[in-house]
């Protein structure tokens, strides 16, 4: 499956690999969208969260998802504000939040919903609280699925409440060392003929076992072989590209 629109530059023939991480998301989303429920999938930048969440949701035949993603730290108020855009609902937002709650509530209740929160490390307690409000009612037919950082794995297990209520966790981690070699050549075309060696170099230099360093790292050594005409990658362009990352030769 190629996947240029969520791979994180703009990568040409880039491929979603099936990893043993991305297998296990496709299991716990599914089970927890089943079962309405609310899971948290956390882990460090760029390992590859948001892509493999993105490609499993999109295989959910039928399921209503709305996407939501927070950069900075919201309130109450403004998860309101962000759900009403989310929903698509009409008119003007409602400007007490007591007849806000009643109508994101009708909305919820009226058909099955999927939200992906994305960037929730951003949440504080007030707004993982409402999610949870949201969600304890017995009306609205709601999943959620969280989607971030360390700091939303930290915030979320403070907030009893709504700790007790996560249906699943999930922590992603960066490729080891034998798993960069089984999918990296399968990520990329100038990957597939590349020497176990130069991958490793590669990996232990600049990429270190995260996906969106590969991705950058991929995208700087197709421009070398363009322009140097090359048909398989070395360790002369690696260093070049290493460079352009500010990575050590």
């Amino acid at each position: 499956m190629t996947a240029p629109a969520y791979q994180y530059v703009d990568l040409p023939d880039a491929s979603v690999v099936t990893t043993r991480a991305l297998l296990t998301a496709r299991e716990n989303i599914t089970d927890t969208v089943a079962a309405r429920a609310m899971m948290c999938l956390h882990g460090g930048a760029g390992f590859g969260k948001t892509l493999a969440v993105n490609v499993c949701l999109r295989e959910l035949e039928h399921e209503d998802v709305r996407k939501i993603t927070f950069r900075v730290r919201p309130t109450a108020r403004a998860v309101r504000y962000e759900l009403f855009t989310a929903l698509d609902l009409p008119g003007q937002p409602p400007r007490h939040p007591s007849e806000f709650d009643r109508l994101l509530k009708t909305a919820l209740a009226e058909r099955p919903r999927t939200f992906l929160v994305d960037e929730a490390q951003w949440l504080n307690g007030e707004a993982f609280e409402y999610f949870r409000y949201l969600w304890d009612d017995p009306s609205t037919q709601l999943a959620i699925i969280f989607v971030g950082g360390e700091g939303c794995h930290t915030v979320l297990r403070r907030e009893a409440m709504l700790s007790s209520r996560i249906f699943i966790w999930q922590h992603f981690t960066r490729l080891t060392p034998s798993e960069v070699l089984e999918t990296i050549p399968l990520f990329h075309p100038i990957w597939a003929d590349a020497s176990p060696d130069d991958i490793t170099f590669a990996d232990s230099r600049a990429a270190h076992g995260n996906f969106r360093a590969w991705a950058r790292l991929t995208a700087h050594t197709r421009t070398a072989l363009a322009r140097t005409g090359r048909t398989r990658v070395d360790q002369e362009m690696l260093r070049w590209a290493f460079s352009r990352l500010g990575a050590s030769a």
